[in-house]
């Protein structure tokens, strides 16, 4: 994938080979000098050199300042490099004595002048001279002094992408609005003719992995024209001033090949609202974003220059950004229906055996809410569980353990629990059952394991529902968080007592019962009024569980009203609850054995054994509203 970066002159490219030759010539020698064999001298004592001429059998000494180096005068030991070395004491009558014995002696330099010249000066100027060459070659004309002012940006050339709209699916209404810009960029001349003005900008806004960025990719290959690619946090660094440039440097860069499509990802990394930080207005990533604002306004959007971006968190995105003659257009990349996830699946299904009893569309109807992501992501988990199991094909049971591998987490058929576990599991997981399948308003249950999975789930009750949902009346939502409690009310009648096995059951209904209050207006005492934007706690639209932060802007006893709210109605749905399985004690204790004794029931067993079941004659009339509990 080709890069935008300049092309250096001949000269240039000649001159830097030359200075790499000498630096390895240098290189090589320096090596072969300090790789030269030499033999090391023994070092004897000044007594025992005397000692040694005395008795002849010095043949040649050499004399320095420091260092006396004596030569045998034995040839045998001559040839086998044999020498002493003694450290120089004063001693006048030395010369007497070597003259007296006709020994041969002469004076010597101290030292290895090359190898002291090499490590005092060449060597560190070595150093030094590869160190500013190599910032030297990072020194380019244009934005910031050095290269580390230059954009990230990866430049695919036309028809490059290798993606187009063919290759996109479940997000239709996506693509319609995006065929305009397509049109734009392959022929502006018919908007110019009408003075029509294309957006400068379009941000596309939706959960992670539902195909944002693919769906930039497939822009540019379907308008053939170059694609610069980067995400927000390529601009930002850890020095002052560095993204500011790669801004400039991008939009010099993209305008010198336009017509084409700037696409910078996660932008909320850089279009965060100013004024948010520690230090508003003045740190790295605020310098950016007012340089990005000030490009944006001034390229010209006649010359073709399109800028695309994505984000899931468009909430806490700047409003400069979002204003008319920038980012001008919106598009929601949603999570796909049933018929889009259906499209999914046969787009990721190509190069896949599947067997005959796979059905793509049963699998969509059992992925509600899944993205294109998590589709392509449980194709793969199936393809890989099928070759474990040294099948040849993919089958409808490798897709539906797949299914439950991505919901539930992974089988850990390997954890023991004790008979007096097996029996609370059983009995928790029952009452979930039972109450899915008897209100009227709930998902239907397709499968009950007590099979642990995942991070601490010792079992699990799979609802699916009928049919994509968009609304939720106030009947449903108290059917489902009556069918939440069913665990924990199942051991309170079964045993008397709770676990600990309920604590992701709680945490879904005090979420879901807090929303009833300070979203969706079904409190009497709060009355019809939404105080979700008001509470310092609010979640991001795509991204459930991030705190926005902020103050919260209503009273200590609006506060005091809806704890009280949310803990009446998570008490009165546990009632509920316990009323509705002591009515249908026999279906729930008959449910619970053959759980125990299969582990694992699928929906048409769970039908027969609560084929018996049913509602207390005064919830049988429809009116789900009231809060009847029937005990026996």
């Amino acid at each position: 994938m080709p890069t935008p970066t300049k092309t250096r002159p001949p000269a240039e490219t000649g001159s830097s080979r030359r200075t790499w030759v000498l630096y390895g010539l240098l290189g090589v020698f320096a090596v072969l000098y300090f790789a030269r064999p030499t033999t090391a001298a023994a070092t004897i004592p000044y007594s025992e050199l005397k000692q040694k001429l005395e008795a002849g059998q010095v043949g040649e000494v050499e004399l320095s300042k420091e260092h006396i180096r004596a030569l045998p005068s034995d040839e045998p030991a001559r040839k086998r490099g044999e020498k002493w070395l003694v450290n120089r004491v004063e001693d006048p009558e030395l010369v007497k004595l070597l003259d007296a014995k006709h020994v041969k002696y002469r004076g010597m330099q101290e030292g290895d002048w090359f190898g002291s010249l090499f490590m005092v000066w060449l060597l560190p100027m070595l150093l030094l001279g590869g160190f500013w060459m190599l910032v030297l070659r990072r020194m380019k004309p244009g934005p910031g002094m050095m290269a580390i002012g230059r954009s990230k940006a990866k430049l695919v050339a036309e028809e490059g992408t290798g993606v187009t709209f063919k290759d996109v699916a479940g997000v239709d209404e996506a693509v319609d609005e995006l065929r305009e810009i397509v049109d734009f960029l392959s022929n502006p001349a018919k908007f110019h003719a009408l003075g029509a003005r294309i957006p400068k900008g379009v941000i596309l806004v939706g959960p992670p992995g539902t195909g944002k960025t693919l769906l930039a990719r497939a822009v540019a290959g379907e308008a053939k024209v170059p694609f610069f690619s980067l995400t927000g946090s390529d601009f930002v660094e850890m020095f002052v001033g560095v993204g500011a440039a790669r801004v400039r440097d991008l939009f010099m860069q993209a305008q010198a090949k336009a017509p084409c499509i700037v696409f910078i990802d996660e932008l909320d990394a850089v279009g965060k609202a100013r004024g948010s930080g520690n230090m508003a207005g003045h740190d790295e990533r605020e310098q950016t974003l007012n340089q990005l604002l000030a490009e944006m306004d001034g390229f010209d959007a006649k010359k073709g220059l399109m800028i695309m971006a994505a984000t899931n968190r468009p909430e806490i995105l700047d409003s400069a950004l979002m204003r008319p003659g920038r980012f001008d257009r919106q598009v929601l990349v949603d999570r796909p229906d049933v018929k889009g996830r259906q499209a999914i699946l046969q787009v990721h299904a190509h190069g896949v055996k599947f067997g005959a009893d796979v059905s793509l569309p049963r699998v969509a109807s059992l992925t509600p809410g899944m993205s294109g992501a998590d589709l392509a992501n449980l194709i793969n988990e199936a393809a890989l569980l099928a070759a474990r199991r040294g099948r040849e094909e993919v089958g409808q049971a490798e897709i539906n353990e797949a299914i439950e591998r991505t919901l539930a987490g992974l089988e850990k058929k390997g954890r023991c629990m004790n008979l007096r576990e097996k029996e609370i599991v059983a009995h928790h997981e029952s009452g979930h059952a039972l109450l899915a399948e008897i209100l009227p308003t709930t998902d239907r249950v397709h499968k009950v394991s007590m099979i642990p999975r995942g991070f601490g789930a010792l079992g699990y009750t799979m609802q699916v529902p009928l049919e994509d949902r968009y609304l939720m009346t106030r009947p449903e939502l108290l059917d489902k968080l009556t069918v939440l409690m069913g665990g924990r009310a199942a051991e309170k009648v079964i045993f008397n007592e709770v676990s600990t096995g309920a604590t992701d059951d709680l945490q879904r209904a005090t979420d879901l019962a807090r929303r009833m209050v300070t979203q969706f207006g079904m409190s009497a005492a709060l009355g019809p009024q939404s105080v979700a934007h008001l509470d310092g706690s609010s979640e991001g639209r795509f991204l459930p569980g991030i705190s926005l932060g902020g103050e919260k802007g209503y009273s200590e006893r609006t506060q005091q009203i809806i704890d009280g709210e949310v803990g009446e109605l998570l008490r009165r749905s546990h009632e509920r609850a316990i009323g509705l399985l002591e009515h249908n004690r026999t279906q729930l204790l008959e449910l619970a054995a053959r759980l125990r004794e299969k582990e694992v029931l699928e929906g048409s067993e769970l039908a027969a054994i609560l084929e018996g079941a049913h509602l207390p004659p005064e919830l049988e009339g429809g009116d789900e509203l009231q809060w009847s509990i029937m005990r026996h």
